[in-house]
């Protein structure tokens, strides 16, 4: 399978890239895409939501007024959940959302996500990219000549220069992630799959089976 590499101008190059077809040509597996996804955006929850039960809202002490006489419900503590102010009855409380996924399972969904993204047509390689400066204007420019200046885009990169950081940072719908960390969420989480030409490459090392 061979993609065409494109200059950062958008110009096409008469070199072509050769993806592995164990990594970009296998028939995508949805269900190991949905559980990969599931585990992530799980993983993703911190998970330090608290509310506060009846014996730790302030107040209380004594009982409001006498059981009996006042024609009016009876009534032992303020910090009662029936109360304004009072506490919750089953409240929040932290804990880990974390979710374990097999190895393989996750390799299977990477290789499916951009499976699917290739089989879409949705997938770029351009030569490199490179930013001269840490200016959005920049970044900008480089995003119109690809024609991707109005899409979401994922950019897998070799390695994440200061620069390219800074001047990305404040343009909605663009995700910047190194090739080795990028994970199913951040393949499919885009219309576009922008790859240099080493990342595709660490790519087809790094999950060929």
């Amino acid at each position: 399978m061979k993609l065409q590499v494109i200059q950062n101008d958008g110009t096409p190059l008469e070199t072509f890239i050769e993806l592995e077809q164990e990594v970009f040509g296998i028939e995508p597996n949805e269900h190991c895409m949905y559980l990969a996804i599931q585990a992530e955006l799980a993983n993703m929850r911190q998970g330090t939501h608290k509310g506060k039960t009846r014996g730790e809202v302030s107040g209380g002490g004594r009982k409001p007024w006498r059981q009996k006489g006042r024609g009016t419900s009876r009534a032992g503590s303020n910090r009662s959940p029936l109360w304004v102010s009072g506490g919750k009855v089953f409240p929040p409380r932290p804990h880990l959302y974390t979710q374990k996924l097999n190895k393989k399972v996750r390799r299977l969904a990477r290789r499916s996500a951009l499976s699917a993204m290739v089989k879409n047509e949705c997938v770029v390689v351009v030569d490199e990219i490179s930013i001269e400066s840490p200016k959005t204007r920049e970044f900008v420019e480089l995003l119109n000549n690809l024609k991707l200046i109005k899409k979401k885009v994922t950019i897998l990169v070799h390695d994440v220069s200061e620069n390219l950081y800074l001047a990305s940072r404040n343009v909605p719908n663009v995700t910047i992630v190194p090739a080795e960390r990028a994970s199913t969420y951040d393949i499919l989480n885009c219309e576009v799959l922008l790859m240099e030409k080493r990342a595709a490459e660490t790519l087809n090392t790094l999950l060929k089976a």
